[in-house]
């Protein structure tokens, strides 16, 4: 957040929204059938890519993340989607109720990520150069500790991918 972020990027961040809105529609009406195990376990895994990606990339590897952003922050989107679809259908919902539960979903997550930006950039902006300074020593760290945690669900969801 050093103002020198590019406008690509921003247009990339927006694939992530239209993905999941894609995804969680798609799901909810029935267009692409959903099960909740293999989408959970594939979201898990997603989130281990995302922790790969974070540790090469402090070590100077560039990797999907580097090269095709769009695609990783659309596909990212669309099976976060489908695991909120699976969710709704687990609870019943009716199909009157669809279109605001899916609305409700999109603006919250929306409003959690802006709130979360604002936070960074907050900490950022109370931190000065010296969080700046720190920060790359402490990217792999975190990133090896949210694939820790991924890999964990990972591993809790792999029995129901294969009926176990």
């Amino acid at each position: 957040m050093d103002g020198s972020m590019r406008p690509a990027v921003i247009i990339d961040g927006w694939r992530t929204p239209i993905g999941r809105h894609g995804g969680a529609g798609a799901a909810v009406l029935d267009v692409v059938p959903v099960e909740s195990g293999p989408v959970e376990a594939a979201i898990a895994l997603s989130i281990v890519l995302l922790a790969r990606e974070i540790v090469m990339g402090n070590r100077g590897e560039k990797h999907l993340v580097h090269r095709k952003p769009w695609l990783v922050a659309f596909a990212f989107g669309l099976l976060h989607g489908l695991g909120f679809a699976g969710a709704l259908g687990e609870i019943g919902l009716r199909n009157s109720d669809v279109p605001l539960a899916l609305l409700s979903f999109n603006v919250g997550v929306e409003a959690g990520q802006l709130a979360f930006v604002a936070a960074l950039v907050l900490v950022q902006r109370i931190g000065g150069q010296g969080l700046r300074s720190r920060l790359p020593r402490l990217e792999p760290a975190l990133g090896y500790a949210l694939g820790a945690l991924a890999m964990f669900w990972l591993f809790g969801r792999l029995p129901a991918v294969f009926g176990a």
